[in-house]
């Protein structure tokens, strides 16, 4: 989710906000807590707690791949929540009447344009591990300014601020940390085509880690000093502090410094993809249960919101599930993953964004 909606998402669309604005929650203290404010932690927690383990550590056999406990529940969890977004575009008429080309010809011509040429293939697959980057800072980033509308103050006061500090957030410890070159070894997928210039992207990459280590040290750190001057002087202006924000911008910080930056527990990938997945979950739960239960017929039914919150979950993992068990060489099916990835990103960017004239 690039970010959560707020009371304009779209034409016809019911607001999120369905609690008392004054409780400066989005959906409830529970659930929030639950789903979006407790995660980054819980995650890290869990990273911790399974770092060593035998979930971890010992592969085994999976429809002829080598795979750990871990790496394959991250597979499905990643791929499940990234198909949970047909559930927002699709599956909401109001929605999809409002972008039919949006939804219907851009996947097809972007999947006709990979099985026919080998160059947007990868171009789309290296694409996919970078955007996920900035949409997953941009989920955070959403969350928190809808909590600072909740909390009532303007919707425009400090939405830069929060913008460039959760691309700093998510960025800066890749680009500076243990994980960069995982991200940027995706460049050597240009092999496949050919290319030269692409394909050494890595080991440059990897030569000036140290000098990006430091700039990113420095650039993140005189960015958080000028965040908290600039939201000091805000305050002095009538700003309210968003404790709900706070908390979940620091705790996603350092969450984000200590996953990617240092991967102590070697689980950085799980545990930062399982917090985004979980909060994901969460959002689109809360914004279409109603929806989804129409459109299984189980609106009047009783338990039909149980029995939709089961499916809602069991044809998402399914989903992930059979990615997870498909082989990579296999094009035509690899390409309908990139498609839901890239659609999720894309989908995110204009159904859940907030925007100016919104929050």
């Amino acid at each position: 989710m690039t970010s959560a909606t707020s009371t304009a998402t779209a034409p016809g669309a019911a607001p999120l906000e369905r609690t008392d604005s004054q409780s400066g929650y989005i959906v409830g203290p529970l659930y929030d807590w639950l789903l979006f404010l407790g995660t980054p932690i819980a995650a890290l927690a869990v990273g911790f707690l399974i770092s060593g383990t035998r979930f971890a550590d010992d592969f085994f056999e999976f429809h002829g791949w080598d795979v750990t406990g871990s790496t394959l529940m991250l597979g499905i969890i990643i791929h499940a929540h990234l198909v949970a977004v047909f559930f927002r575009s699709h599956g909401n008429p109001k929605i999809f009447e409002a972008h039919p080309g949006r939804f219907i010809l851009v996947p097809i011509v972007l999947y006709a344009g990979m099985l026919f040429s080998p160059w947007i293939f990868v171009i789309v697959s290296v694409t996919a591990t970078f955007w996920d980057v900035y949409h997953s800072g941009m989920q955070t980033f959403g969350f928190g300014r809808i909590y600072d509308r909740k909390r009532g103050n303007d919707p425009m006061l400090g939405r830069k601020l929060d913008w460039a500090l959760n691309v700093l957030l998510y960025a800066g410890p890749i680009i500076g940390g243990a994980a960069m070159i995982d991200h940027f070894e995706d460049f050597e997928e240009f092999a496949d085509v050919g290319d030269l210039f692409f394909t050494q992207i890595p080991a440059y990459m990897e030569g000036i880690h140290g000098t990006l280590f430091w700039i990113a040290l420095t650039v993140g750190s005189v960015f958080i000093v000028f965040y908290l001057v600039a939201y000091w002087r805000l305050s002095r202006r009538g700003y309210l502090v968003s404790w709900l924000k706070v908390w979940l911008y620091a705790s996603t910080g350092f969450t984000s410094i200590f996953a990617w930056g240092f991967n102590a527990f070697g689980e950085a990938f799980f545990i930062m993809n399982l917090f985004h997945a979980i909060q994901y979950f969460g959002i689109v739960w809360a914004r279409e249960k109603n929806q989804m239960a129409s459109n299984f017929g189980l609106r009047n039914v009783a338990g039909g919101l149980g029995i939709t919150l089961l499916l809602f979950l069991g044809l998402t993992g399914s989903y992930g599930y059979w990615v997870e068990q498909l082989a990579t060489d296999v094009r035509p099916l690899w390409a309908i993953t990139l498609v839901v990835s890239i659609m999720h990103f894309w989908y995110d960017g204009f159904i859940w964004s907030v925007r100016r004239r919104e929050v």
